[in-house]
C-alpha cells in the first residue's frame, strides 16, 4: 500500500481507470490544468482545448509520428467533471503493452502518476462532494450485493451527509450564542437559552443513538453476515449448506463428522449476503484431528455474527435441545433454531418439541422449508430497518466519530446540570462540532486524508 502523503493538487496526473489485465478496452484517466495541452501533444487528430466538453472523439495516440493505438477520447471540461479539473478519458485497446506505452507516453509529455484515490481526493478538495461521499465512491466500487450497492449510492448523494450537516447546524447556532456570552461575561448575560439547549441536545443525541445503532446492521450489509451453521454430527449441516448454495459444495455422507473443517460460500437473500461456514459439528472428539475442528467451530461461533443451530427432529430429544439452547443463549451473536430432515409437517415430530419457541423446521434434502429459513435470516438482521430508508452507518470511522460526538453531548449536559461557567460549556459544544465535522470533512488533517484516500485504488 502507498501510504506517500498527497500534497501537490496543481500538476496534471494519470492512471489507469480500468482493472488491471488484458480485457477488450482499458480506460486511462488524466485530470489537471495540462489535461488538455498534454493529450493535443499525442493526440494530433484534434485540437482538445477548442471541443465542447462532454464529447468524444476517434482518433490515433501517436509518439513522434509513430502509431500506438487507435483510440477514443472523452473531454470533460472543469468544473463540469468528476474531479471539476479538465479531465480526459482515452479508451485504448486493452493490451497490457498498449496501456504501458500510452501512459508513459503521457508521463513523458508532463503528467505524473497519480498516487491511490488521487481523483476522488481532488473531488473532494474542489467541492464536489464532502468526505463521507468521498469515502461511498469506494464502497460503491466495492459492493458486491443490492443492499451495499443502495446503501454506498445514498451515501454518495449525500444521504447520510445531510443529517449530520443538519444536527452540525443546530449545535453551531447555539455553540455561537454561548461564545456571545463570553463577551459579556462582566455583564452577567445568557443569550443561549438552557431550557432550549437541552431540549435541542436530547434531540440530536437521540438521532445519533439511532445512527449508532445502525451500524450492526450498515456493517453486515457493507461486509456481508458472517453465519456459522452448527449441530451435532449427521444433523445436515452438509446437505443445508448445499442446498442453500444450490451446488455441491459440501461433502454428504452418512458416516457422522465428515466435515473436519470449514466450508465457506455466499448466498444472496434479497440484496444481503450471508457469507456461509459449514463447520465441523459439536460432539465429543474421538482423534486429535476432529478434536481441533470442534475447537476451530466454537471459535468460529464466538466470531460470528449468526448462528445457525441444526438438530436431527427424529433424533435429537427435548432435553438435549434445551441443553444445547443453553449453550446458544451464551452467545454474543443472534441464533436461529433450525430442526431438519422432516419430510412433511409431521405432527407428531413437531409435538416433541411443543415447549420450545421459535423452531424453523426443514428438510434439507427434500428442499422443504428452505424459502421460510431465508426470510427468517433477513428478520434476525432486522433487515426491514434498511428498506424502510433510514440513514445506515457502514463506516467505523464515522461510527467511532458519531461515539465521540454522543460523549461529548453527554459531557455538556453534565455541565449544565452542575452549571459550569460558560466557556467551559463552550469548549464542550466545540469538541461535538469536531468530532460530526470530523465525518464529513469540514474539520480534517492532512493525515486523516492521505490515511482515507490511501486505501483507494489506483485510477479512482
Amino acid at each position: 500500500m502507498n501510504t506517500e502523503p498527497i500534497t501537490n493538487h496543481t500538476d496534471t496526473i494519470v492512471a489507469l481507470a480500468s482493472p488491471q489485465g488484458v480485457g477488450a478496452i482499458g480506460v486511462i484517466r488524466l485530470s489537471g490544468p495540462k489535461a488538455f495541452e498534454i493529450t493535443s501533444k499525442v493526440f494530433p487528430s484534434k485540437n482538445i482545448a477548442q471541443v465542447p466538453t462532454h464529447t468524444v472523439h476517434v482518433g490515433n495516440i501517436e509518439d513522434e509520428g509513430r502509431v500506438l493505438d487507435e483510440v477514443v477520447v472523452t473531454v470533460f471540461k472543469g468544473p463540469k467533471s468528476f474531479t471539476r479539473e479538465d479531465v480526459i478519458e482515452i479508451s485504448c485497446h486493452g493490451s497490457s503493452f498498449i496501456i504501458k506505452e500510452i501512459i508513459q507516453l503521457l508521463l513523458r509529455n508532463g503528467a505524473r502518476h497519480a498516487k491511490p484515490g488521487e481523483f476522488t481526493m481532488r473531488a473532494f478538495l474542489n467541492g464536489r462532494f464532502d468526505l463521507a461521499q468521498a469515502e461511498a465512491v469506494a464502497d460503491l466500487i466495492a459492493s458486491d450485493s443490492l443492499a451495499s450497492h443502495q446503501v454506498a449510492l445514498q451515501q454518495m448523494r449525500g444521504g447520510f451527509s445531510d443529517e449530520i450537516r443538519k444536527l452540525r447546524e443546530q449545535l453551531i447556532h447555539f455553540a455561537s450564542m454561548v461564545e456571545l456570552e463570553l463577551d459579556f461575561s462582566e455583564e452577567d448575560v445568557e443569550f443561549a437559552d438552557r431550557t432550549q439547549l437541552r431540549k435541542l441536545i436530547n434531540e440530536i443525541k437521540r438521532v445519533i443513538d439511532r445512527l449508532i445503532h445502525s451500524f450492526s446492521l450498515g456493517n453486515v450489509i457493507k461486509n456481508g453476515v458472517p453465519t456459522v451453521i452448527i449441530g451435532k454430527p449427521n444433523a445436515g449441516k452438509s446437505t443445508l449448506l448445499n442446498t442453500l448454495l444450490n451446488e455441491e459444495k459440501a461433502i454428504v455422507s452418512e458416516i457422522a463428522g465428515t466435515t473436519r473443517d470449514f466450508i465457506e460460500d455466499e448466498l444472496n437473500v434479497e440484496g444481503i449476503t450471508f457469507r456461509f461456514i459449514d463447520t465441523a459439528g459439536l460432539r465429543e472428539a474421538t482423534d486429535t484431528i476432529e478434536a481441533m475442528g470442534v475447537k476451530r467451530t466454537r471459535e468460529k461461533m464466538a466470531q460470528a455474527s449468526l448462528v445457525i443451530y441444526l438438530f436431527d427432529v427424529k433424533s435429537t430429544s427435548e432435553r438435549e435441545l434445551i441443553r444445547d439452547l443453553e449453550e446458544l443463549k451464551t452467545l454474543q451473536a443472534p441464533y436461529l433454531v433450525v430442526g431438519n430432515k422432516i419430510d412433511k409437517r409431521e405432527d407428531a415430530v413437531i409435538t416433541t418439541f411443543r415447549n420450545i419457541d421459535g423452531i424453523i423446521y426443514i428438510s434439507a434434502k427434500q428442499k422443504i422449508g428452505i424459502e421460510e429459513l431465508k426470510q427468517n435470516l433477513l428478520e434476525i438482521i432486522q433487515y426491514d430497518s434498511f428498506k424502510q430508508n433510514d440513514t445506515l452507518v457502514t463506516n467505523m470511522r464515522h461510527y467511532e466519530s458519531l461515539r465521540e460526538t454522543r460523549k461529548a453531548l453527554d459531557e455538556v449536559l453534565t455541565g449544565m446540570d452542575n452549571q459550569v461557567p460558560g466557556d467551559l460549556l463552550a469548549q464542550d459544544i466545540r469538541q461535538s462540532l469536531f468530532h460530526l465535522g470530523e465525518i464529513t470533512g469540514d474539520i480534517s488533517t492532512d493525515d486523516l486524508l492521505d490515511n482515507i484516500f490511501s486505501k483507494f485504488c489506483i485510477g479512482k
